[in-house]
Formats: structure tokens, C-alpha cells, sequence
């Protein structure tokens, strides 16, 4: 996983982007996300990955409820994520911890890049 972390997440974004280590000290997930510029009361997740060995045991959804804790205190009352249709596993996870499909958008990134768009209201 970790070349696919880019690193300018923890550097930019560094008080919404989370690792959690396993007991050897290796990566064994992560959640980047930052707050919106555009919508002030809405912050998004960007980019997550759980280590497949570990995937079932909570550490995603602990990651999430960091970020969600974190930029509920910022103010933010809405989060937002997108994935592909074709990610059913991922489309159930974000259903499991409270988020709604806003929208499928047909060609969202590029012609055949279906995206389901996903809103999260934060209490």
C-alpha cells in the first residue's frame, strides 16, 4: 500500500490524513481526506486503503470515525467520498457506516468512469 500513498496528503492535509500501524510498526491502513474550499460546512475522503489482512477487524471504520470527529470540530457537518459502481465491497462499507448515494454520474472521471457519489450528514 504504501507506494500508493502519496505523501503530499500528510503534508497538506496533514491534520485530516491518518495512518494506523500494526504491532510490527508496518502501515495497516490509512484515510486522507481535507476540508472543503469550496463548501464550508463539507469536508471529503479522498483516498483510503485497509491492508487486505486486516480488512473486518474495525481499523477502517475507527480511521473513519477519526476523520469524521476531526472535522466535526472544524465545523463540518457534511462528508462526501465517491467510488466506481463496480466497487460493490466499497459501496457497502461507506452504507455501513452511515453514508448515502447521492448519485451514480455516468463518465464522472472520462468516458466509461462511472462514479456513485456518496454524502454522509454528520450529527
Amino acid at each position: 500500500m504504501a507506494p500508493m500513498l502519496p505523501k503530499l496528503f500528510f503534508i497538506h492535509f496533514e491534520g485530516t490524513s491518518f495512518v494506523a500501524e500494526d504491532d510490527q510498526g508496518e502501515l495497516a491502513g490509512f484515510v486522507c481526506g481535507f476540508l472543503s474550499q469550496t463548501a464550508g460546512d463539507e469536508a471529503y475522503i479522498h483516498f483510503v486503503g485497509i491492508d487486505p489482512d486486516v480488512r473486518g477487524d474495525g481499523l477502517g471504520r475507527m480511521l473513519y470515525e477519526r476523520f469524521f470527529d476531526e472535522v466535526r470540530s472544524q465545523g463540518r457537518t457534511v462528508v462526501r467520498c465517491v467510488t466506481s459502481p463496480m466497487n460493490t465491497g466499497s459501496v457497502a462499507f461507506h452504507e455501513a457506516m452511515g453514508f448515502e448515494v447521492d448519485r451514480v454520474v455516468p463518465d464522472y472521471d472520462g468516458p466509461g468512469e462511472h462514479r456513485v457519489l456518496l454524502v454522509k450528514r454528520l450529527t
